[in-house]
């Protein structure tokens, strides 16, 4: 009878261990390990993204309940305490940088040139409460963190991200992001920084954002439109010479305003720094900006990043990059499974026989009936008593 892995066994083959052991012995986070390794701590965080534990005392007893599987990967069910001061201490550049190896690692056929990769900027607050909170003070009652992400809605994956307390501003965590020379960078008003689009406008990119209500399009020369646009104007002009009273604009370039109306009726006014494009090509990467937000709506039901098992910055840090691996591990299995569910089936799929012993590209059939054994001396001793009994004569003993 041929030997079945559990759908979590045959996950973690998809993850490139070689590359995580360099990554512990650079860092040097076993260098104090007696039991509890950086691997173990690995697989308990996967684990507990897979099957949506949210509590150390959850992750302890389930994992418990199935040691005997879970001894074939390597896994055990760690001590409460012994997780807690793992995911506190452990340098979690660890995660982050296998998150890093595995899109470098990813195909890349999509991307022909570097002229159509569309790069969407956001965050994404999670709340946070309890001992450990404190790094991430919003006010005097209220903790939190931000996720701040780069990401590539053709790949359907984040290519880069960041965690910060929540009272920090996104275009702060912004400016250390790496830029795609050429790429297309769509983002809202918490990135409004003139001297950043500056930056990105010096980098050969082209950027897609919103206009606040009071600036000013300066010299401003209205545009025709193309014939049944959707698009209410559209403009060229310059910026302020500064932003605000103080900061000098370096952006000189003329730059186009295209306004639009949502399905509510408001009125947006969209500011690009690319004059040839057709106002409504522009007003259509403006209205791509909401795949990030779906993205984290994605995240947040199918994956623990709004409860968290330890609440330390670096415990943060590192759960929200092994749930980056994690989304990046199944978006990898629903490309290979062969009855094609829609992600959030496949994660529900998972969850459900995670330690069953399946295929994890069939998880919507039915398991094969188990093959019939050639029966046992035993089974045709009692067989051959049945007979006879029935036919009168006395059963062998």
């Amino acid at each position: 009878m041929r030997h079945t892995n559990s759908v979590f066994h045959d996950i973690l083959k998809l993850v490139p261990w070689a590359a995580f052991d360099r990554l512990v012995d650079e860092y040097g986070t076993d260098e104090a390990a007696r039991r509890f390794t950086t691997r173990n701590q690995f697989l308990v965080l996967v684990f507990a993204q897979l099957g949506g534990a949210s509590s150390l005392r959850e992750v302890e007893a389930v994992m418990a309940s199935h040691q005997a599987r879970l001894y074939h990967v390597g896994a055990k069910a760690p001590k409460r305490s012994t997780f807690a001061d793992a995911n506190r201490n452990r340098d979690p550049r660890v995660f982050s940088k296998l998150f890093e190896h595995r899109l470098a690692a990813s195909p890349r056929g999509l991307r022909r040139k570097m002229g159509e990769v569309v790069r969407l900027i956001d965050s994404t607050s999670l709340r946070l409460a309890g001992a450990g909170a404190q790094w991430a003070r919003f006010s005097s009652a209220v903790f939190g963190a931000k996720a701040h992400v780069l990401y590539d809605p053709d790949l359907g994956r984040p290519v880069y991200h960041a965690v910060t307390a929540a009272n920090v501003n996104d275009i702060t965590a912004a400016k250390p992001m790496p830029i795609d020379p050429g790429a297309t960078y769509v983002f809202d008003l918490g990135y409004y920084d003139f001297s950043w689009w500056a930056q990105l406008d010096g980098a050969g990119c082209r950027l897609v954002t919103r206009f606040k209500a009071n600036t000013p399009l300066r010299e401003a020369k209205a545009m025709p439109l193309a014939e049944g646009s959707d698009v209410l104007s559209d403009h060229i002009g310059f910026l302020p010479a500064r932003q605000g009273n103080k900061r000098k604009n370096p952006m000189r370039e003329a730059v186009g305003e295209i306004a639009v109306e949502t399905e509510t009726g408001k009125r947006l006014r969209i500011l690009t720094n690319d004059l040839d494009a057709p106002a409504q090509e522009i007003a259509g990467l403006y209205k791509r900006r909401w795949q990030i937000e779906l993205f984290f709506r994605v995240m947040k039901q199918t994956l623990r990043i709004t409860k968290f098992v330890g609440r330390s910055e670096n415990a943060v840090r590192i759960q929200i990059a092994v749930a980056l691996i994690v989304h990046l591990r199944l978006r990898m299995l629903q490309k290979i499974t062969k009855d094609g569910p829609g992600f959030l089936e496949l994660v529900r799929l998972v969850r459900a026989n995670l330690m069953h012993r399946k295929d994890p590209t069939r998880l919507r059939k039915p398991p094969p009936p188990p093959a019939r054994l050639s029966p046992t001396a035993t089974e045709l001793g009692h067989d051959m008593n049945r007979t006879a009994v029935a036919q009168g004569r006395p059963a062998a003993h």
